[in-house]
């Protein structure tokens, strides 16, 4: 995929960040759109394993497949399990430590994990339409 068209699925956004077509952030709000928009491709949207960059990203892609795929009842994709899962270091969304217990509560499971401190409304976006109270709550209640 060569076009800068919106990225599908969390391949295409690796295939796009890889090529430096445009920023991690950038693409994965892109994908999320699409992804909220569509609601019959989600399962297609996270099930291919996207290419590996660097800790962080890969980290970041698996914890949000596993994320959304608990939000929408799907099967949670077999990539998650070894793609993304060799972070030493905790990222703290912000870069502020300070932030740190905050967020470590806020985190979804998925996050968490995989020592990704996020706040739990991290893949929110505000075109999510009908769907925006219960996408908001899924993060609270995937936590556990």
């Amino acid at each position: 995929m060569s076009d800068f068209r919106r990225p599908r699925t969390l391949y295409d956004v690796s295939v796009n960040v890889r090529l430096e077509l445009q920023s991690f952030d950038a693409r994965l709000r892109e994908f999320l759109d699409h992804l909220y928009a569509n609601p019959g491709r989600r399962m297609a949207a996270v099930q291919r394993e996207p290419l590996r960059l660097d800790d962080l990203p890969d980290a970041y892609w698996a914890a949000t497949a596993e994320h959304l795929a608990r939000c929408h009842d799907l099967p949670i994709p077999d990539w998650t399990d070894v793609h993304g899962r060799s972070l030493v270091r905790p990222y703290v969304a912000g870069g502020l430590e300070s932030l740190k217990p905050l967020l470590t509560v806020e985190s979804p499971l998925a996050f968490r994990r995989r020592m990704l401190f996020v706040s739990k409304d991290a893949l929110f976006r505000p075109r999510m339409g009908a769907e925006t109270s219960s996408q908001r709550d899924c993060a609270q209640s995937v936590q556990a």
